[in-house]
């Protein structure tokens, strides 16, 4: 069990986390298919963004880029060829992407205990769309267009060290995605929060398939504030 007591800083991945990207991900593709002709079940787009968007962020390139690239790669898949129009039908939708329902709530309990951050795979302009929706004060926003690199790069992890100045034995982070924040960060030796949204839903959803075990597994922010309360 975590000491919550060892701890100074609390850094949160962001999209999957805090905001349902799942959900945003899936209503912004589905009227695309449609209108291509095409549909396909919500766990298969996400099992295909979920490939797709490891594979380009190998790579720097702006956040914004990479999201047409992934509409662009989807036609590929499905066979389709999204117009001029569709590419940026991702980027469009991030800002209306909605925090999970504990998110808030959660945030403000945890932000008076410690200082917050967020290390995302973002550029700095998305993230401030969603920023307003999760409703605090983040003392650090890290994201991959201040690094150059995407998570699960540990260079993402080692930059976000060195800008919130804080020894990451001092830093819990908090995320969904065993693919770019669990196996990342226990890698470098930082203590992390599994929060598991999916539950018991089939596959990995938007994130590649990864094993590795977390300090602590929470099934959302709500119960990661209980446990941090009792201790």
């Amino acid at each position: 069990m975590i000491d919550f007591k060892d701890f100074d800083v609390m850094s949160f991945d962001c999209y999957g986390t805090l905001i349902n990207w799942e959900s945003g991900i899936v209503t912004a593709l589905e009227p695309l298919l449609e209108k291509h002709g095409l549909t396909a079940a919500a766990e298969r787009l996400l099992e295909l963004y979920a490939g797709i968007e490891a594979a380009l962020e190998q790579s720097y390139m702006g956040y914004r880029r990479l999201l047409t690239r992934v509409v662009e790669e989807l036609g590929r898949k499905l066979g389709f060829s999204p117009a001029p129009s569709e590419l940026n039908c991702l980027v469009d939708s991030v800002g209306t992407w909605p925090p999970f329902s504990d998110t808030v709530a959660a945030l403000r309990a945890l932000g008076g205990r410690y200082r917050l951050a967020v290390i995302s795979n973002i550029d700095d302009d998305l993230f401030e769309q969603s920023a307003h929706r999760l409703e605090v004060n983040f003392d650090w926003v890290i994201t991959a267009q201040q690094s150059r690199a995407y998570k699960p790069s540990p260079a993402a992890f080692r930059f976000a060290y060195e800008r919130i100045g804080v020894p990451k034995e001092r830093i819990l982070h908090v995320a969904q995605s065993i693919y770019h924040d669990v196996v990342p960060a226990k890698a470098l030796g930082q203590s992390v929060v599994w929060v598991n949204r999916r539950g018991r839903k089939p596959g990995f959803g938007a994130t590649p398939p990864a094993r590795e075990r977390p300090d602590l597994e929470v099934p959302d922010l709500a119960a990661l504030v209980s446990l941090v309360e009792q201790g």
